[in-house]
């Protein structure tokens, strides 16, 4: 999977959240903002393939976590992910 290309994360009011880019990207009425972690992880990721077990594995090594924490919470990112249509398997 990969984060759709078409969305970038700006800073706004001190929120770091989601935007489409272009001229349809003005529609405010569904804003998704990112955590600290959220937005580690969209970094990593952004512009490249990656899969839950990567996404756990980075968990792991930047927060101490264990195994089956980071791969239940890289699963749960990926799917909020996925009902925002934020990502492709493009």
């Amino acid at each position: 999977m990969k984060i759709d290309a078409r969305y970038k994360v700006r800073e706004m009011a001190g929120e770091h959240v989601v935007i489409m880019q272009g001229r349809y990207g003005a529609d405010m009425t569904r804003v998704v903002a990112l955590n600290d972690t959220s937005l580690f992880l969209w970094n990593a990721f952004e512009g490249r393939d990656f899969d839950i077990a990567e996404a756990a594995r980075l968990l792991t090594e930047r927060y101490g976590v264990e195994e089956a924490t980071a791969l239940r919470d890289a699963a749960a990112w990926t799917e909020k992910l996925r009902e925002c249509d934020l990502l492709t398997n493009e």
